[in-house]
């Protein structure tokens, strides 16, 4: 890994090996700079020492930092006393250690974070880092905290959604076996009885959980009380993470309060009702902050239960713990006290008639972009159909839109393995710009298109469709039209736009309303609770 050092015109690694997305080549640390940040390392801890913590932890996984670089043979090409075997490679790293201990003392604690395995052809193994541990060990390492891979293969070291649980137990398991101090493992723990089962199996003494721990900072407390229930769920979505990495405010898709700079909300000043209209993701959200503000509220979906559009989104594959967030809305709603009222579409006559008076709150979301010249097809529905059960396609499929929705959408269709089987489903996405999933950002997005195409979906970037008729679709690519002419089934998933129909017929006689959620603005599931969250802190 490259850095940055104050006076250096160029990038510094420990050699001239740089990660992929480096613009030029690192120049190679010198010893000097290795012994000065190594004293920088000891006036870090000493400061954290001051400052009345009881230890640092000294992070030398993912092949990240000046530390992980050094230790990782896929960065670290030098070839004197810092460079070449795994123990010269690890010389920097416990120079720090020696440095932090000796100017903070014995009773100050010392962590160290490893890849357990950096999961790459090349990279450390888990039979280096279990000689890594024990070296750590008889360094005077108070305990060893077990990650694993690199951040340069995207998801390895911080799981996405969907993917494994506690990902890297098994590493930790088996180095806890090599040492006799306490070891720690990650990854998308966030279960309370994920936490309880690996610890109960040896597979760890402690579990660290980050953003379970940012989606509810009351987490450990809950569990511990047996609430594990009322602990809101973190999805591994990685919004927390994808948002600082490119410079912009922390946030969290499930909790709103962590991008406000004061959590909470203020009781309300006087008794009102309130009118939610849509159970989605907005709905919910507004109605049990309206709720907890202290006004009487109703909430009312024309569906039989829950959700709105989370219901559809949590269908493909990696996005079935958004049903977690829907329980969890939903069983807060009963706690506020909120009336539900499921199966019932109300007009703007409906609510001037029944709920005159209530503070009209609408979060009934969107409806899908579907261009007349494409219903022509002689099978075609939206994504949303086809997610939600209303239809079902046949065995070659073409997708028009591969933005979030159509990768997913493939990735559900796909055969679960490319064996060619004459069973499979032959699945094309059609995508007017050059980037698939481009609304997503991260190890969620390379996580979902890599699993995508291994499935062998076939994609179709800078390609316009032209023309639909009952059995073909055309499309332009690279200035000439080609032809689909064996498809059965065309599937729009080509972005949603706001259903303003109840808005314009309330405003057209004279009732206020609050709009909000794909309602107002099409946006993601982050965007839903936060406008819910916002509107009824406003009300």
């Amino acid at each position: 890994m490259a850095f940055n050092i104050p006076g250096t015109p160029r990038l510094i690694a420990p050699s001239f090996v740089g990660p992929s997305y480096a613009r030029e080549a690192p120049r190679p640390i010198t010893v000097d700079e290795i012994h000065e940040l190594t004293h920088q390392f000891g006036d870090a801890a000493v400061r954290m020492q001051k400052a009345g913590v009881d230890g640092v932890e000294v992070h030398a996984a993912h092949a990240h930092g000046m530390l992980g670089g050094f230790l990782t043979p896929l960065y670290n090409k030098r070839t004197d006393e810092y460079g070449g075997s795994l123990d010269a490679r690890m010389r920097f790293l416990l120079e720090v250690i020696a440095e932090i201990r000796e100017r903070c003392g014995k009773d100050f604690i010392i962590d160290v974070r490893i890849s357990g395995d950096e999961y790459t052809d090349g990279g450390l193994t888990l039979n280096d880092m279990i000689y890594v541990s024990r070296r750590l060990e008889k360094a005077g390492v108070d305990m060893i905290h077990v990650s694993g891979g690199t951040t340069i293969k995207r998801g390895s070291a911080i799981p996405a959604a969907g993917t494994q649980q506690a990902s890297h137990a098994a590493c930790s398991r088996e180095i806890k076996k090599h040492v006799n101090i306490p070891v720690a493992t990650v990854g998308r723990i966030n279960e309370a009885w994920i936490a309880e089962e690996l610890i109960e199996d040896s597979a760890a003494d402690i579990c660290m959980m980050g953003r379970a721990n940012l989606c509810d900072a009351e987490f450990c407390n809950k569990a511990a009380a047996g609430n594990a229930d009322d602990i809101r769920p973190c999805i591994g979505c990685l919004r927390c993470l994808n948002g600082i990495m490119f410079g912009k405010r922390i946030s969290c898709t499930v909790n709103p309060d962590v991008e406000r700079d004061e959590a909470g909300y203020e009781p309300a000043a006087e008794a009102k009702n309130v009118l939610v209209v849509g159970a989605g993701p907005a709905g919910m959200e507004a109605a049990y902050i309206a709720a907890k503000r202290g006004y009487n509220v109703v909430l009312v979906d024309k569906q039989d239960e829950p959700g709105g559009e989370m219901r559809i989104a949590a269908v493909p594959p990696a996005k079935q713990e958004l049903t977690r967030v829907i329980k969890y809305q939903y069983r807060r709603l009963a706690e506020a006290g909120v009336k539900c009222v499921f199966g019932t579409e109300l007009t703007a006559e409906d609510i001037q008639r029944d709920y005159a008076g209530y503070e009209v709150v609408l979060a009934y979301g969107a409806e899908p972009i579907a261009p007349a010249f494409m219903q022509g097809f002689k099978q075609v529905m939206t994504a949303d159909d086809l997610l939600g059960g209303k239809a079902f396609p046949g065995k070659k499929i073409v997708i028009v839109g591969g933005g979030t929705v159509g990768c997913e959408t493939a990735d559900y269709l796909a055969p679960l393995v490319n064996d060619l089987s004459p069973a499979n489903r032959d699945v094309t996405v059609i995508e007017m710009t050059k980037t698939l999933a481009a609304n997503e950002g991260g190890a969620g997005r390379a996580v979902l298109i890599t699993r995508m195409l291994s499935k062998g979906v076939h994609v179709l970037t800078e390609a316009k469709v032209t023309e639909i008729t009952e059995d073909t679709i055309s499309y332009e690519k690279d200035g000439e039209v080609h032809t689909i002419a064996d498809a059965d089934t065309l599937v729009l998933a080509m972005g949603y736009r706001p259903n303003t129909k109840l808005a314009d017929d309330l405003a057209a006689a004279g009732v206020a309303t609050h709009v909000l959620g794909d309602a107002n603005k099409c946006g993601n599931i982050r965007d839903a609770i936060g406008d819910g969250y916002k509107v009824a802190c406003e009300l």
